[in-house]
């Protein structure tokens, strides 16, 4: 595929980040890394949601675009393309899952605005994971703040992916599912991942492959 920029996206401890930095690491791509670990909304949020939920959407809404505009913006022509971890509309499947309908509702006047000149990715790869071996992800990496995260919160976002996905028609989605596969302790699975992506074509709208 002629890809220029590619997003591997997923809900938290999918795996997007591993497969991000091992796609860039061996084709030599600019790597977009999600940068949330120093939020300081984040592990407030995750103990009183209702009471930081507002806070922390606009601070990510603010950085994602930030960074977004920076990277997209700047041609590296020593690297072949661009593969990063989050998608901008991520700020709005969050934000559906976490806000009071009228803080979502200004919320989402803000980020139409910005939205506009964010570029598109080339595909959207989507690595779909069940609820259950997201907990054991969460748990294996062993992040503090992440101990608070409750299931429900995971069901709202996994729901918020792709009541995204029905709704658009003009991106490339490659949906995987990934609940068998080890990206790094089972070099095979990488391999059988990356063909998927790097050399296969796609219709715009939705394919689903399970490996």
């Amino acid at each position: 595929m002629d890809l220029n920029y590619i997003v591997i996206e997923g809900n938290i401890g999918a795996g997007k980040t591993t497969l991000s930095k091992m796609i860039a690491k061996e084709f030599n791509a600019k790597l977009i890394l999600e940068q949330f670990a120093d939020n300081p909304f984040l592990p407030k949020f995750y103990k009183e949601p209702d009471k930081y939920s507002f806070q922390l959407e606009l601070s990510f809404l603010a950085e994602r675009y930030q960074q977004l505009n920076k990277e997209l913006t700047s041609r590296d022509l020593f690297r072949p393309f661009t593969v990063a971890d989050y998608y901008f509309m991520k700020s709005l499947i969050f934000a559906r899952a976490t806000l009071k309908e009228d803080e979502y509702n200004l919320y989402r006047q803000i980020f139409n605005i910005i939205y506009k000149s964010i570029p598109k990715p080339d595909l959207f790869v989507y690595l779909h994971v069940d609820i259950q071996n997201l907990q054991k992800n969460i748990a294996k990496r062993g992040r503090d703040y992440e101990k608070e995260i409750p299931l429900d919160y995971l069901l709202k976002i996994q729901e918020g992916y792709f009541d995204f996905f029905r709704q658009q028609n003009d991106i490339k989605y490659l949906i995987i599912d990934s609940n068998y596969l080890d990206f790094v302790e089972n070099p095979y699975d990488y391999l059988k991942v990356k063909d998927f992506i790097m050399n296969k074509e796609y219709p715009v709208g939705i394919t689903r492959i399970s490996i």
